[in-house]
C-alpha cells in the first residue's frame, strides 16, 4: 500500500490531534488514578486510624491512686454488689483524650461499666461542651446512655427544661431524662423550688413520655424532696462508709464515689451502680 502524503498544513493537524488526544488519555487516566486512591482511601481510613493510634498514639494508664480508707470503702461496696449493673458519669470536667472508650472497666477489669450518664445542660441556657461527643461516641461502644440537666435553683424551670429538650435527643435504648438537683435557693423559698421542679419533671415528661430520674445527694433528699418524689426513679450520691446510699428509702442508682478509678480513664471518675441487673436497667430505658 502507497505511503500516504500529507501536506506540511494537514501534518500539523494530525499531530496537534494525536498530541490533544495522548494529553487527554493522560488526564483521563489520572483522574482514574486519583478516584482510585482516594475511593481506597476512604475505604482504609479505619484500619489506617486503628494502627496510626496504635503505633503513633498508644493510649498509657497513669497511676492513679486513692487514700487507703478510700479504696477499701470503694472495694467493699463492690464486692457487696456483685449482682448489680455498674456506670460512671462524665462532664466537660474530663479530657475527651483521657478517655479510652473500648476498654472501660473496674474491679481489676473484671466488672465492665454498663452505663455512662453525662451532662447535657445547665441552667437556663448552658450546654455542655463535651457532650455532643461524648454521646455519639457512647452509642457507637453501644453503652446506655443518659443525659442530665443541672438544675440551678434560682432560675426558670420552664427555660431550663426547654433548654435541656432543645440540646438532647434521647432516642430508643436511653435512659430517661435526669434531674441534678444539688443546691438551695437564694431568692426562693424551698416550697417555691419544689414547685419549680415539679414543672421542669411535668414538661420533660410531656416530651419523652417517661418521668425524669431525680439526682441528688442523700441529705439533700431527706431534707428537701422526699414524699414530693417518690413515685420518681431516685439516683442517690452518698460517698460515706455506707451499706446503701440510704437507709429508709428506695433508689435507683448510687453515684458511691467521686473517686473512681477505671480502666480506660485517665482522671478519676463519678461511679454508679444500678439497683438491678442489666436486663432490668434496660427494661428502664425509653421504648
Amino acid at each position: 500500500m502507497p505511503h500516504k502524503k500529507y501536506s506540511k498544513k494537514t501534518a500539523k493537524k494530525v499531530h496537534a490531534t494525536r498530541r490533544k488526544n495522548y494529553f487527554f488519555r493522560r488526564k483521563a487516566l489520572l483522574a482514574i488514578l486519583l478516584i482510585a486512591l482516594a475511593g481506597t482511601g476512604f475505604y482504609l481510613k479505619k484500619t489506617v486510624s486503628y494502627y496510626y493510634a496504635m503505633y503513633f498514639n498508644k493510649f498509657v494508664h497513669r497511676k492513679l491512686h486513692n487514700t487507703e480508707s478510700e479504696t477499701v470503702r470503694i472495694q467493699k461496696i463492690i464486692s457487696d454488689n456483685l449482682d448489680k449493673t455498674y456506670g460512671f458519669d462524665i462532664s466537660h470536667y474530663q479530657n475527651k483524650e483521657d478517655i479510652s472508650w473500648d476498654s472501660l472497666s473496674i474491679g481489676n477489669k473484671t466488672i465492665p461499666l454498663e452505663f455512662v450518664v453525662m451532662r447535657a445542660t445547665m441552667g437556663n441556657r448552658n450546654a455542655d461542651k463535651h457532650f455532643d461527643d461524648f454521646w455519639e461516641i457512647a452509642k457507637k461502644q453501644e453503652l446506655i446512655r443518659g443525659a442530665y440537666h443541672f438544675y440551678r435553683a434560682d432560675e426558670d424551670p420552664v427555660r431550663q427544661a426547654n433548654n435541656f429538650l432543645e440540646n438532647v435527643k434521647l432516642e430508643s435504648g436511653d435512659l430517661p431524662p435526669i434531674l441534678d438537683i444539688e443546691k438551695i435557693p437564694k431568692r426562693k423559698t424551698n416550697e417555691k423550688l419544689v414547685e419549680d421542679l415539679k414543672v421542669w419533671c411535668r414538661i420533660v415528661e410531656e416530651a419523652y413520655g417517661k418521668k425524669p430520674i431525680i439526682y441528688t445527694y442523700y441529705h439533700y433528699y431527706k431534707d428537701f424532696l422526699k414524699g414530693e418524689f417518690d413515685d420518681y426513679p431516685l439516683w442517690l450520691a452518698n460517698y460515706n462508709d455506707v451499706p446503701a446510699p440510704s437507709p429508709d428509702s428506695e433508689w435507683d442508682f448510687w453515684q458511691f464515689t467521686e473517686n473512681g478509678i477505671v480502666h480506660g480513664i485517665n482522671t478519676k471518675v463519678d461511679l454508679d451502680i444500678y439497683n438491678g441487673s442489666l436486663w432490668s436497667l434496660k427494661s428502664l430505658t425509653l421504648d
